[in-house]
């Protein structure tokens, strides 16, 4: 055998070699991404962070809608959906960062992950309520999750021989305007009247700078003059035909099916108004659900109303008002 083909062979016995070094260090940094300790999150400036987006519809492609609104290491929570907990990691944000959580609404999409949330910040050793903050009905939620969740916590602690102490909340309900704080970070509700059940939306502010989210398809004047003067709206939009429009695409939805739905989300061609009769800088655009398929549809359809930044937001985006 020729020394050529000896030098070949070794060659491509190290070439193999070094790929599957580099495929076992890959897999390894995979593994542990998921299982280190997570340290704070700091955020140099107010940041928003689209945790999750998507709507009430199982969505494979994005977790349940939460934003994290962050300063320094304090970091507040708008809506907890599907995934919670797995969303922040991914977000680089420990699960017991997050020190506060205001709902929008009840609706199932946006509190479905609290009990999630709350058992993991416990199991990482937070031990100091949970703030949480939204309409009528919050305190009952939180009470349900407790019972749900409470006596499995404390019968693992006291296995492990880990501190008892059950994890909690300390709810405050707002059926009108309220607000606090959390270190330089402060938060304001409004109300946003009109709708099947009560619903806020939340401005988030520091250093002259603010957010407003908003979760729900009514209210919509009521919004417009909460998020006046703010930077950056976060805001749901859907596209729901009309009647004329599924019967033209073969659509067997009900004709009151469809009016209900209409009125229920804010349509892609009612956002960019609202947004623009706000005067804010910035739209960002959460709980889409197809059609359209592609980022630029929306878009297009939006900027007929809005002159602004349009943003279609993924899950882990970030802004800064």
């Amino acid at each position: 055998m020729s020394f050529r083909v000896v030098g070949l062979i070794i060659a491509v016995l190290v070439g193999v070699f070094s790929w599957m070094l580099t495929c076992a260090a890959w897999q390894f940094d995979q593994v542990a991404a998921g299982v280190i300790p997570l340290d704070p999150r700091e955020f140099e400036t107010l940041t928003l962070v689209t945790v999750g987006t998507a709507g009430a519809a199982e969505d494979h492609n994005r977790r349940g809608t939460s934003v994290a609104v962050g300063l320094g290491t304090d970091v507040v929570l708008v809506d907890a959906g599907r995934g919670l907990a797995e969303s922040l990691r991914a977000a680089e944000i420990p699960v017991s960062q997050p020190d506060v959580v205001l709902l929008t609404n009840l609706l199932p999409e946006n509190t479905v992950g609290l009990d999630d949330w709350l058992a993991a910040a416990w199991r990482n050793g937070r031990r100091e309520p949970l703030r949480l903050y939204g309409p009528p009905g919050t305190q009952a939620l939180a009470d349900a999750i407790l019972a749900a969740v409470v006596p499995g916590a404390v019968a693992r602690a006291q296995a492990f021989g880990d501190d008892p102490t059950p994890p909690a909340f300390a709810v405050r309900e707002f059926e009108a305007d309220g607000s606090d704080t959390l270190g330089d970070l402060s938060f304001a509700a409004g109300a946003l009247p009109g709708g099947p059940l009560p619903a806020l939306a939340w401005r988030i502010e520091a250093n002259g700078r603010s957010a407003v989210v908003s979760g729900t398809g009514w209210g919509a004047s009521a919004l417009e003059a909460f998020a006046k003067g703010a930077q950056l709206l976060v805001h749901d939009a859907a596209y729901v035909p009309t009647p004329e429009e599924a019967a033209e695409h073969g659509l067997e939805e009900p004709p009151e099916r469809l009016r209900a739905e209409a009125a229920f989300y804010t349509h892609l061609d009612e956002v960019g108004a609202v947004a623009r009769r706000a005067g804010v800088d910035a739209l960002v655009l959460v709980r889409l659900r197809p059609p359209p398929v592609y980022d630029l549809q929306v878009t297009m359809r939006v900027d007929d109303q809005f002159p602004g930044r349009i943003a279609v937001a993924k899950d882990g985006d970030e802004y800064i008002p």
